[in-house]
C-alpha cells in the first residue's frame, strides 16, 4: 500500500512538471509569434513592452532575449540587459553542453530547474529564436541566410503552483491510504475474531476439560474450515481416549489371570529354550545314538519289506506288516533329521536361497510362546544371490541366534531380519532390542560351554554355530548396547 502510494505521488508530481514545462513552452511560443512582425519592423520598443506585459503575468518570474553571441539584449529584469552570458551559463549549458551546439533539442531537454536568488526552485525555458526567411529579407533590417538561429528566449516561471498541488493530493492521498489501511485492518481484525480466536478459545475450552480428564467432552458447532476440521480431529481424539481408558479399566480387571498366564508361557518358554540347548550341545552323542538306531530300523524295515511282497500272510497279518514298514520308514526319516540336524560335520555345499532358510527357520520355531509378544521385522533384498552353502547347517545357525534373541527380549519386544549382498558376500542381520550382553562377555560368547543362564543353557549353541558358518569360509561378528540390544552380522559367500 505505502509503495504504491509513494509511486502514485510521484507520478503526479512528474506529470504536473510536465504541464508546466508545456506551459512555458506555450509562452515562450505565443511571444515569439505575436513579436514576429513588431521584429520584421524593428520596433524593438513595441516587442520589449510585449515581453514586459507578458513578464508581468502571475507565476512568471522574469523573461529575456537572449542573442547567438549570448548577449542579453532584453530582459524583465532591467539589470540583467546588456550583460554577456557563456556557454556553462545553465540557459545556454543545454544544448552547448556537447562539442557540437544542438540546433533541435526536444522541450524536456529544453527545460531544466534550478534554485533562484531566494533560493526556491523554478522552472526555466529555451525557445529557439530561428532565422526563417522573412526575416533576412526584410528591408528593415538584414541577417545572412546561412545563418539558422538568431537567437534564444528565456522563459523562466514558478513552481510554486506545482508544489501546491503536489503538496495537496499528498495530502488527500496520505488521508485515504490510512483511512484504507485502518478499514482492512479494522476488517482483518474482526474476521480474525470470528473466524479464529472465538473457536481457538472453544478449542481451549476443550483440551483444558480433557486434560482434567474429563473424555466426555465434545466440541459443539464445528465449522467447515481448517479450525472446524482440527475441531472434529480433537472430538475423534477425545473419543479414542475415552474408549483406550475403557479398555484399560476392562484390562485392569483381568490382569492378574493374564499374569498367571504369562507366567506358564515363560515357563514353557524357558524349558524348551533348555531343551534346545541340550539338542545343539551333544550333536555328536545323539549321531551316535541315531547311527545305532539306524542300523536295526535298516534291518527291520529290509526285512518288512520281504516279507510283504511274498504274499503268503493273510490280510489280518498283511495289514501289521503293512503298518510295521510304514512306521519302521517314519522311523528312519526321524533318525536321519537328528543327524542332519545335530552333525557339525563338512557342509554339503549347494546353491541355496537364504531368504527361504530363513523363513523356514521362522516357521519351525515360530509357534512357541517366547515369540508370542514379539514382532518380527523381516527386510529382505528381493534380488538377493544364492549362497553356496548346507541348507540344514544354516537353518541351525538361525535357530540358535533367534532364539537367543527370544530370550534376550524377554517379554514384548522387537527382532530384525535383514538381507543384503554386500561385495560378493551375503550379510545377514539378526537384531533384538533385548537386554543386550555386557562388554566383559561379549568376547567370549563363541567360546564353548560359555553361558550366562545359570543351570539352564549348555553355552554349545553360538560356539556351533560359529564353527558352522566357518566352515562356509564366512564369519559371523556380534554388536551389543546393554540394555539396549544386540546385532549379529553373519558374511557368507554367495555361489
Amino acid at each position: 500500500m505505502l509503495p504504491f502510494a509513494y509511486l502514485n505521488v510521484k507520478a503526479i508530481e512528474d506529470l504536473l512538471y510536465e504541464e508546466a514545462v508545456t506551459s512555458a513552452d506555450n509562452i515562450s511560443e505565443t511571444i515569439i509569434k505575436t513579436t514576429h512582425y513588431q521584429m520584421l519592423e524593428n520596433d524593438r520598443e513595441r516587442v520589449y513592452q510585449m515581453m514586459l506585459e507578458a513578464g508581468s503575468q502571475e507565476d512568471i518570474e522574469h523573461i529575456r532575449m537572449i542573442t547567438k553571441d549570448g548577449q542579453i539584449i532584453f530582459s524583465t529584469n532591467v539589470e540583467e540587459e546588456g550583460k554577456n552570458l557563456d556557454k556553462n551559463a545553465s540557459a545556454c549549458d543545454m544544448c552547448h553542453s556537447a562539442s557540437r551546439p544542438l540546433e533541435q533539442a526536444s522541450t524536456m531537454n529544453r527545460s531544466r530547474v534550478f534554485l533562484n536568488g531566494e533560493g526556491e526552485e523554478v522552472l526555466g525555458i529555451t525557445k529557439a529564436i530561428y532565422n526563417q526567411k522573412s526575416c533576412y529579407t526584410a528591408p528593415c533590417h538584414f541577417h545572412p541566410a546561412d545563418l539558422n538561429i538568431l537567437g534564444v528566449l528565456d522563459t523562466v516561471v514558478s513552481l510554486d503552483r506545482v508544489r501546491e498541488k503536489t503538496a495537496e493530493y499528498t495530502q488527500r492521498l496520505i488521508f485515504l491510504t490510512l483511512s484504507m489501511l485502518f478499514a482492512i485492518g479494522a476488517s482483518i481484525t474482526l474476521l480474525i475474531h470470528h473466524q479464529v480466536s472465538r473457536p481457538i478459545k472453544k478449542l481451549l475450552g476443550h483440551t483444558r476439560r480433557v486434560g482434567e480428564l474429563d473424555l466426555s467432552a465434545r466440541i459443539e458447532d464445528t465449522g467447515k474450515d481448517e479450525i472446524g476440521e482440527l475441531a472434529r480431529s480433537f472430538n475423534d481424539m477425545t473419543q479414542k481416549l475415552d474408549l483406550s481408558q475403557q479398555e484399560l479399566e476392562a484390562w485392569g480387571h483381568t490382569l492378574e489371570s493374564k499374569v498367571e498366564q504369562r507366567t506358564r508361557e515363560v515357563e514353557l518358554m524357558q524349558s524348551q529354550i533348555i531343551r534346545a540347548e541340550k539338542l545343539a550341545s551333544l550333536g555328536e552323542i545323539v549321531a551316535g545314538i541315531a547311527h545305532e538306531l539306524n542300523n536295526p530300523l535298516t534291518g527291520i524295515l529290509v526285512l518288512s519289506s520281504l516279507i510283504e511282497k511274498e504274499g503268503q500272510l493273510e490280510g489280518c497279518h498283511r495289514e501289521d506288516i503293512q503298518s510295521i514298514v510304514r512306521e519302521s520308514q517314519r522311523c528312519a526319516k526321524i533318525v536321519k533329521g537328528l543327524l542332519d540336524f545335530s552333525r557339525v560335520s563338512a557342509p554339503k555345499m549347494a546353491p541355496c536361497d537364504i531368504n527361504q532358510i530363513i523363513e523356514n527357520t521362522l516357521t519351525l520355531i515360530g509357534s512357541q510362546s517366547i515369540f508370542h509378544n514379539i514382532v518380527i521385522k523381516k527386510n529382505y533384498d528381493a534380488n538377493l544371490p544364492l549362497a553356496l552353502a548346507d541348507s540344514n547347517q544354516l537353518e541351525q545357525v538361525f535357530i540358535n541366534i533367534v532364539l537367543n534373541s527370544g530370550q534376550a527380549i524377554d517379554g514384548e519386544g522387537v527382532i530384525g531380519i535383514t538381507t543384503k549382498s554386500v561385495g560378493g558376500k551375503i550379510k545377514i542381520s539378526i537384531s533384538d532390542n533385548g537386554v543386550g550382553i555386557s562388554e566383559e562377555h561379549l568376547g567370549k560368547i563363541f567360546d564353548p560351554f560359555f553361558t550366562t543362564k545359570e543351570n539352564k543353557g549348555t553355552g554349545l549353541g553360538l560356539s556351533v554355530s560359529y564353527g558352522i558358518i566357518e566352515n562356509h569360509g564366512g564369519s559371523i561378528n556380534v554388536s551389543s548396547v546393554r540394555a539396549e540390544g544386540t546385532t549379529f552380522d553373519i558374511y557368507i559367500p554367495a555361489a
